[in-house]
């Protein structure tokens, strides 16, 4: 499988598929595809693994596309402007990735829901216990809101961030939430009263602006009826 990513703010991922290579994604994020693609819906493991995915806030059936011929092209575009990121996963790697930035994949390429071990993260890392977790091998095209920035943390070393602004990173990174220091921090600092902390080794993908950030930046100028 080739592929290509266009499109600056607004990207479409293209793959090139020769006959019998198959791409997989949820419902949603297919922009378009030449006529000798074959698709079938399936939950890609059974119901028990479908029921996974939703619990992560994903759909319960995945969409599969195999090539009938070869020289087949099969489109992806992101649900909001951003980037989209390509990760090789070679079956020894896995990613953790927030809940809602899966766009597409290689069919060997394992998706499952990825519970936060700590219960400081889970209560205060405002976006819930589950991640999603990619494994096996192939490809993992991620959608990542705004830009997005990387980090190759060194055993040990630390990387505070809001916790919003996390869209990636590898399994051998350790997040935890820690509280802001400090009551002036708490009430006049605009931060919130919770931070999370990644500490490598490993790799991270920060990303610029988060859906929720974006939301409520709008919110003011949204007319109301009262």
């Amino acid at each position: 499988m080739e592929y290509e990513i266009k499109g600056g703010s607004f990207p479409m991922v293209i793959c090139k598929l020769e006959k019998g290579e198959t791409m997989k994604n949820e419902g949603g994020s297919m922009a378009l595809m030449t006529s000798k693609i074959k698709m079938e819906s399936s939950t890609g493991g059974g119901i028990l693994k479908g029921l996974g995915r939703a619990l992560a806030g994903d759909s319960i059936f995945l969409n599969f596309f195999t090539a009938e011929e070869d020289d087949q092209e099969i489109g992806f575009a992101n649900s909001f402007p951003g980037k989209i990121i390509p990760i090789e996963l070679d079956g020894n790697k896995t990613i953790i990735a927030q809940k809602s930035a899966y766009l597409a994949s290689e069919k060997d390429v394992d998706i499952n829901m990825h519970f936060r071990k700590k219960l400081g993260t889970g209560l205060f890392g405002g976006e819930g216990f589950i991640l999603q977790k990619f494994s096996g091998v192939g490809i993992v095209f991620l959608e990542i809101d705004g830009e997005v920035v990387e980090y190759d943390l060194k055993e040990g070393e630390k990387l505070v961030i809001d916790q919003g602004h996390l869209a990636a990173m590898d399994e051998s990174v350790d997040f935890d939430i820690q509280r802001v220091k400090g009551a002036k921090n708490i009430m006049f600092g605009g931060e919130g009263l919770f931070l999370g902390t990644l500490t490598g080794p490993g790799k991270v993908w920060v990303q610029t602006m988060p859906l929720s950030n974006f939301i409520e930046a709008i919110i003011p100028y949204i007319p109301r009826n009262d």
